[in-house]
C-alpha cells in the first residue's frame, strides 16, 4: 500500500508511490493535461493527470472537480524545478483517485472581494493561501512563545477570564452578571500574576483578554491573545533586556521556520533580519522632541493636526508610526507619564510624574507590540495610587496584601499576539491574524 503522507513532507519521497489526502484548491485543463491543485493544511502540491495514462473517467472526473472538492490521490513523487507548490519543486504524477465530496461552487472565487463579505465568509476565507500562511505564522509565533518562556524559567500560569475589578481602566470594560454581582471580562491577568511571582519567581499567563474600546483602527480588536511575563526582583533595565531576547526569539523562529509562508505573504524579511538584541531605547521626552520636530517640518495641516502631542498624553498611531521610522528595528520608549498610564507602575526616582513604563515599537509603522512596566512594591503608594485613580479598595484588597508580606521590586509586560503576527507577516490589519476576528461590528461567524 502507498504511505499518505503529507504535503509539507513531498520532498523527502521523490520516485516513490504516494498517497495525498486534501482538497482542490485550484485546476487547469490543457486538453491532454489536468493539473489539481492539491492543499492538505500543511501545503500544496500540484497533481497531473496525464490522459494517456489514467483511465479515461478518471480523467474525466479530474476536468470535472470544482474547487474545495474533497479527494484522495494516488501517484507517484517527482522533482520538478518548475513545479508550484508550497514546498514547490516537486509534483504527483497522478495515477489513482478518490472523491470523497463533490464541493457545490466555491462563494470566494480567485478575484476581488470586498472586506465585508470576506469576513462574513470567514469561515470559508481562512482557506485561501494567504490566510492559510498568516495563520501559520501565527501558530509558529505561540509556540515561539512558549518555547522562550519555559526555557528560561517562566511558569505557565492561568488566571481568571471574570474578574471584580479592572486593570487597565474601568472605560474599557465587558460587564457580567455573576450570580447577581456585577463581574467584567479580564482586561489582563497581570495582578494574579503579581501574587503568582510571589511562588514561583517568574511566570506567565496567556490567553484572551477583552477590552470594550469604541475602536476602528487596524490595530484593534475587542477579543485579543496576550501573554504576560511577570519576574520578582526585576527592574526596569533588566525588563528590556527579557523583552529583546523575547522578541528577537519570536522573530528567528519565524524567519527559520515560516520561510515559504513569509515568501506568500510578499514580507521583506531583509527587515525582520535586523531584529535582534539590543534595541535602541529613548525616553518619552526624547520622543515628544522628536514628534515636535517632525510636526514642525511638515508643511501639511492635517498631518500637522494629527502629530500634536502634549506632554502628558500617550502616543497615538501616528506618532509611534513617525518614531519608529528612525530606527531599522524595535525600539523602546520609556519614562510615560504617571497619568498616561495604569495605576500600578512605579513612579520613577525623584519625578513622581512620571512612571517607570516602556513600550516596545515595532518599526515600519507598526506601532507598539509589548507594554511594560516595573510595578509599585511600596505599600502606602499603592494604597495611595487607589485613590488618586478612584478605585475601590475593596476590590483590590488582595493585590494590596501582596505588598504586606514580602514585598520586593518586579516587573512585567504584555505581548498582544495578533500584533506581533502582523508585523512579522508585514499585512495590514490585525483582523487577519486570527481565525475568528471579534471587532466593534462583528461577532459573526
Amino acid at each position: 500500500m502507498p504511505q499518505t503522507i503529507r504535503i509539507e513532507d513531498i520532498s523527502h519521497h521523490d520516485g516513490q508511490r504516494v498517497t495525498l489526502q486534501g482538497w482542490v484548491y485550484n485546476r487547469t485543463d490543457t486538453g491532454k493535461l489536468v493539473f489539481l491543485w492539491i492543499r492538505d493544511g500543511t501545503g500544496f502540491a500540484q497533481c497531473v493527470f496525464f490522459r494517456g495514462n489514467v483511465a479515461p473517467e478518471l480523467f474525466e472526473a479530474a476536468q470535472s472537480l470544482a474547487q474545495e472538492s474533497s479527494v484522495v490521490i494516488t501517484g507517484t513523487v517527482r522533482q520538478d524545478d518548475r513545479a508550484p507548490g508550497i514546498p514547490g519543486g516537486f509534483e504527483l504524477g497522478a495515477e489513482e483517485m478518490e472523491i470523497l465530496q463533490r464541493a457545490e461552487e466555491f462563494p470566494i472565487q480567485p478575484k476581488e472581494h470586498g472586506v465585508e463579505f470576506l469576513m462574513e465568509n470567514r469561515h470559508l476565507w481562512i482557506r485561501s493561501q494567504r490566510q492559510w500562511a498568516v495563520l501559520r505564522v501565527r501558530a509558529t509565533v505561540i509556540r515561539a512563545i512558549r518555547d522562550w518562556l519555559e526555557a528560561n524559567g517562566f511558569v505557565n500560569m492561568d488566571t481568571p477570564i471574570i474578574t471584580p475589578a479592572a486593570c487597565e481602566g474601568t472605560t474599557t470594560l465587558f460587564e457580567t452578571d455573576y450570580f447577581g454581582e456585577l463581574a467584567y471580562l479580564a482586561q489582563s491577568g497581570q495582578l494574579y500574576n503579581e501574587a503568582n511571582i510571589y511562588a514561583l519567581g517568574r511566570v506567565y499567563c496567556f490567553g484572551p483578554t477583552f477590552r470594550a474600546e469604541k475602536s476602528k483602527t487596524r490595530r484593534h480588536l475587542t477579543e485579543f491573545w496576550m501573554v504576560e511575563p511577570e519576574a520578582a526582583f526585576c527592574d526596569m533595565d533588566q525588563l528590556m533586556e527579557i523583552e529583546e531576547e523575547f522578541v528577537s526569539h519570536i522573530v528567528r523562529t519565524c524567519l527559520d521556520e515560516r520561510a515559504e509562508e513569509l515568501k506568500v505573504l510578499g514580507r521583506d524579511t531583509s527587515r525582520l533580519e535586523n531584529v535582534t538584541p539590543p534595541f535602541p531605547r529613548i525616553s518619552y521626552d526624547e520622543s515628544l522632541k522628536i514628534v515636535a520636530e517632525i510636526r514642525e517640518a511638515t508643511a501639511d495641516p492635517e498631518r500637522r493636526e494629527l502629530l500634536e502631542l502634549e506632554w502628558g498624553s500617550d502616543f497615538g498611531s501616528p506618532h509611534e508610526t513617525e518614531l519608529t521610522e528612525r530606527f531599522a528595528k524595535p525600539v523602546f520608549v520609556y519614562g510615560y507619564p504617571t497619568r498616561a498610564k495604569a495605576f500600578y507602575m512605579e513612579p520613577w526616582p525623584g519625578r513622581p510624574e512620571v512612571s517607570k513604563s516602556v513600550d516596545l515599537l515595532a518599526p515600519e509603522g507598526y506601532g507598539e507590540i509589548t507594554g511594560g512596566s516595573e510595578r509599585i512594591s511600596d505599600l502606602n503608594l499603592l494604597l495611595q495610587r487607589l485613590d488618586e485613580w478612584g478605585l475601590p479598595r475593596d476590590a483590590f484588597e488582595w493585590y494590596v496584601d501582596l505588598r504586606r508580606y514580602g514585598s520586593v521590586p518586579h516587573s512585567g509586560f504584555g505581548l498582544g499576539v495578533e500584533r506581533t503576527v502582523t508585523w512579522i507577516c508585514g499585512i495590514d490589519h490585525l483582523r487577519e491574524t486570527i481565525a475568528f476576528p471579534r471587532t466593534l461590528t462583528r461577532v459573526y461567524p
